[in-house]
């Protein structure tokens, strides 16, 4: 099960960055409100890396992220039309954050009612 989430990881991440970096227009991409899409993006993500690499500790898989975020802003400043957004740095790290508590919610209290049967 772990390669399923692997894989998708990795789909992930080149869709991200594609859609970070294009300068061709997606309707469904620019109708929305930018922060919830990197809230939602990097919440999935953090799943998927969770699920799939066991092999990461959580400050490992936060680092990862987070300089996978940077290097999205970064890139962003040298596209026309785009920009470096501290903000939208902020929304990955809360959505970062949602997962990581939804994660350790469902290991505390769901998880252990699970192991009881």
């Amino acid at each position: 099960m772990s390669n399923f989430f692997q894989i998708s990881f990795l789909i992930c991440i080149v869709a991200i960055e594609y859609l970070a970096t294009t300068t061709v227009s997606i309707a469904i991409v620019e109708e929305s409100w930018d922060k919830l899409n990197h809230f939602v993006a990097f919440f999935v993500l953090y799943m998927l890396l969770d699920f799939g690499f066991k092999i990461f500790t959580t400050i490992g898989k936060i680092s990862i992220l987070l300089f996978f975020a940077i290097q999205i802003e970064v890139v962003q400043y040298f596209i026309p039309n785009r920009y470096f957004s501290l903000l939208d740095i902020v929304a990955d790290g809360i959505g970062i954050c949602a997962a990581i508590l939804i994660i350790s919610f469902y290991n505390k209290y769901v998880k252990v009612k699970d192991t009881n049967y």
